[in-house]
């Protein structure tokens, strides 16, 4: 299994880009300043002009000192963040104060910089400005200048109306906030999932391609040692034999004898083994996952059948990696028996991994499998268990992405009643396990399995 330090794993919130947040704002400015030239030069209606472009141009002028200051690539901290969002909530309540407060139409804009904060900061946070948003909208209802209408005219809406615009916009902040915050929320946590995942999958195809490194090298060492070889016996016919150096040439000469013995065995380990490492047996995938849980001393039983020819394969370290990390799983849990069915029909490969623990806990089954759901507690969780990411809930979401990727399809339940423990059945498409599998005469492969 591959050691992943659990502080890359653990989902962290992303920093606000400065550049986003000032061309939202420069969006705000010019439909703050339209919106105001519109009333007031279009359908003519007054208002107090130069102060509405007054809290206008307070957010030009932060612009412009941020764009002045930072790069457009800085990334705000929280605190920075923060401040800028409520500056917006404050500046929009400003302009609102000064064109008819809630009853302006325009009020529903305080939903914007939560809804930015939503999915990029803390949910402190974003409450923190949930709250200086409906604070700001309750003072406006208290307080505010006349919406404009045609002149001599007063439109005044009643209070009960405003009363609803007020709530609609508690609601909305509320319901945007935590709706935006948890969609933002799973679309970090699924992108660090699958980075960790991308890179378990790198490291086990790159511990897959050691054995193949290994006669490369026995190749490339094999000119240099028998140019040794040459001088050390060139060497032992010029010199005498009972001279001062006989004792090392002879030694010299033993040595590259017995790298020549190794490097023969590593060359013909990658020749004999190299069908094996390309291409395996379902039954022969399924004692690969078994052996190490074996070899400390837990039973795992193995049952295999099927219609007509076993299913061969090309070797996956993807898949060989995730059906490990299921049958990890199933043996921690497991009271006294995992099993593991192997079988197969003319159209379909089945795996199915069961065992005799108390299986998903109601309230996770539905979303077992998903990134940050994890089967343990606080409590069960071990060193080991954190060095290597284990304990965050990852390791059944790397394991369901990685055989998904090789075209299998992975179902994770509990047993029916009356019998417990969890059951996880993989089924592949019969073409999709075997594509790649063909080998011809030269030992080349004529495909893979999708990584």
């Amino acid at each position: 299994m591959v050691a992943i330090p659990a502080n890359s794993l653990k989902p962290s919130p992303r920093q606000l880009r400065l550049d986003t947040l000032v061309r939202l704002r420069w969006l705000a400015i010019v439909g703050q300043a339209a919106a105001v030239a519109g009333v007031r030069f279009g359908l003519g209606f007054p208002l107090p002009f130069e102060l509405c472009f007054l809290v206008i141009a307070a957010s030009v002028w932060t612009n412009l000192l941020l764009r002045i200051q930072y790069p457009a690539s800085h990334r705000l901290s929280d605190n920075a963040a923060t401040a800028l969002l409520g500056f917006d909530i404050l500046q929009l309540a400003a302009l609102l104060y000064l064109t008819g407060g809630l009853e302006n139409p325009f009020a529903m804009l305080f939903l914007a910089p939560v809804l930015i904060s939503a999915t990029a900061l803390t949910p402190e946070r974003t409450l923190a400005l949930g709250l200086l948003a409906v604070g700001s909208a309750t003072f406006l209802v208290l307080a505010h200048r006349p919406l404009p209408w045609f002149p001599g005219q007063t439109l005044s809406l009643p209070f009960l109306y405003v009363s609803g615009i007020w709530t609609a916009i508690l609601l909305g902040t509320v319901f945007t906030g935590i709706y935006a915050w948890r969609v933002a929320e799973e679309a970090r946590q699924l992108a660090q999932a699958l980075a960790a995942t991308e890179l378990v999958l790198a490291r086990e195809q790159h511990l897959s391609q050691l054995d193949g490194l290994a006669a490369a090298a026995a190749h490339e060492l094999g000119t240099p040692l028998a140019t040794i070889a040459l001088v050390a016996k060139e060497l032992g016919h010029a010199l005498p034999k009972d001279g001062p150096v006989a004792d090392d040439l002879r030694l010299l000469q033993e040595q590259v004898d017995r790298c020549r013995s190794i490097l023969t065995k590593l060359t013909s380990m990658g020749e004999e083994e190299e069908g094996f490492l390309e291409t395996i047996a379902l039954s022969h995938l399924v004692e690969e996952i078994v052996e190490p849980q074996r070899a400390v001393g837990f039973d795992v039983r193995v049952l295999a059948h099927g219609e007509g020819p076993e299913p061969v394969g090309r070797r996956n370290p993807g898949v060989v990696y995730g059906l490990s990390n299921i049958l990890d799983n199933a043996t921690d849990f497991a009271a006294s028996q995992v099993t593991i069915e192997a079988s197969w029909t003319p159209h379909e490969v089945f795996i199915e991994i069961r065992d005799d623990g108390p299986g998903y806990a109601p309230d996770i089954l539905l979303r077992v499998g998903e990134p940050y759901v994890t089967t343990r507690s606080a409590a069960e969780r071990t060193e080991a268990d954190n060095d290597e990411g284990g304990g965050l809930g990852l390791g059944l979401f790397i394991a369901k992405t990685l055989i998904e990727r090789s075209g299998a399809e992975l179902t994770l339940t509990n047993a029916a009643p009356p019998a417990t423990g969890a059951v996880a059945r993989i089924v592949w498409p019969r073409h999709a396990f075997a594509q790649g599998a063909a080998i011809s005469p030269q030992g080349e492969s004529k495909g893979s399995l999708k990584e």
